[in-house]
């Protein structure tokens, strides 16, 4: 087994060093494809599907590869969109489920192949290399970096893909310093938004009641399904020790148990509401799709993830000018401006986040045109446009 795995590394390595990777710019028909091999509906496989369906908006031929029957499926066919299903396939050397992908991808002519699970990486590298590297690979990358991955397997790996796209300078960084991976080759394109969705007409009151939370009374809210890495019980600690403070303010939980675990988080939450006497100051809400109306409702939001890579939630909240507090790890200092757009806290500290909603409260509100002009960069138009740019490198259909 051991001599086998010395073979495949130094027959990706004459692959690798021998090919000259193919230009595009010269090409009048390309087809993107989108793998999407997750069952699970969080951010990543949400913005991986919405990037596909602006993207085919946008004239080009689109191909989402997904899984029978799991929400990626679909989300795809009620879209519109093109799909090819695959299926559950193994981290590493997959030979078989990549040798179906190769005949997937020459089934439908597509050029390039975007990625954003790492769980995909692996499959798509080695599908490349059974098609002669005739294929654009791009990885999209939503989870930071946890340790160093610059061994001779992840090296090779990695070197499959044409880009490495982060959504933040920070991730950009991380790339750089914890992999091999050529730093040419790594551009930083934010994720994208319909940042329209969250500048409607709703005032703040008509949308307090249609979450039915008192009108007279304003709002803390955090969103996120009811889980640790959330934080909602580190809110509502802070919260509890500052309520008599904030005596004009109440609490708004909107999501939903984390599907197939148990339900020991959300009673934890339940729990602390009654026994510190947060009855009447604390609402829960299930999560709903219009969630611009829990935006549009709140006053504060608060991002409370211990380190969250990116945070969609935050550019939503800023798109919706509430004012924010976040905590001051991952990606949210930078998209907060280091605390230019909000109040940042110690990640994890109850005191450091009990003393940022006070000060949060007690801000200024941001100037709305300065803060729509920030938000822009998310711009689903501006990042397809970005994308376009970096895929193609050439004149491409609007």
């Amino acid at each position: 087994m051991g001599f086998r795995i010395v073979q495949l590394i130094i027959h990706n390595y004459k692959l690798l060093t021998t090919f000259s990777f193919p230009t595009f710019d010269s090409m009048s028909k390309h087809v993107i494809g989108y793998f999407c091999a997750s069952d699970s509906w969080g951010g990543l496989e949400m913005n991986q599907w919405r990037n596909a369906l602006w993207m085919m908006e946008r004239g080009h031929q689109v191909v989402m590869f997904v899984r029978e029957g799991t929400p990626a499926e679909k989300a795809a066919r009620e879209s519109g969109l093109v799909v090819s299903r695959v299926r559950k396939h193994r981290k590493y050397y997959d030979y078989i489920k990549a040798k179906q992908l190769k005949r997937r991808i020459k089934y439908h002519g597509v050029t390039h192949m975007i990625v954003r699970d790492p769980q995909d990486m692996g499959l798509c590298a080695l599908t490349k290399t059974l098609l002669g590297n005739q294929l654009h690979l791009s990885y999209f990358m939503e989870m930071q970096l946890g340790i160093d991955k610059k061994d001779l397997l992840h090296t090779l790996r990695f070197k499959k893909f044409d880009l490495w796209s982060c959504p933040l300078p920070w991730l950009a960084e991380q790339v750089k310093s914890r992999t091999n991976y050529p730093k040419e080759r790594i551009k930083v394109i934010p994720s994208g938004l319909d940042l329209k969705k969250y500048q409607n007409d709703l005032t703040r009151a008509e949308a307090k009641t249609k979450l039915d939370l008192n009108t007279d009374k304003k709002w803390i809210g955090l969103i996120g399904r009811f889980d640790a890495q959330k934080g909602q019980v580190l809110l509502l600690r802070a919260f509890q020790r500052v309520q008599e403070k904030l005596n004009n303010y109440n609490v708004v939980f909107l999501g939903e148990k984390t599907k197939g675990e148990a339900d020991d988080y959300y009673e934890e939450m339940q729990s602390y509401i009654q026994r510190n006497g947060l009855k009447g100051r604390v609402e829960i809400r299930p999560f709903r799709k219009d969630v611009e109306s829990f935006y549009a409702a709140i006053d504060v939001f608060v991002m409370a993830t211990k380190a969250e890579t990116f945070g969609m939630v935050t550019i939503e909240a800023m798109a919706s000018e509430c004012k924010i507090v976040g905590s001051n790890a991952g990606g949210t200092p930078e998209i907060l401006n280091h605390g230019e757009y909000g109040t940042l806290f110690e990640t994890q500290n109850v005191d450091s986040l009990a003393q940022a909603l006070i000060q949060s409260t007690q801000r200024a509100t941001i100037n709305s045109a300065k803060l729509q002009e920030e938000v822009q960069q998310y711009d689903f138009n501006n990042v397809c446009e970005q994308v376009e740019k970096v895929l193609f490198k050439s004149e491409v259909p609007h």
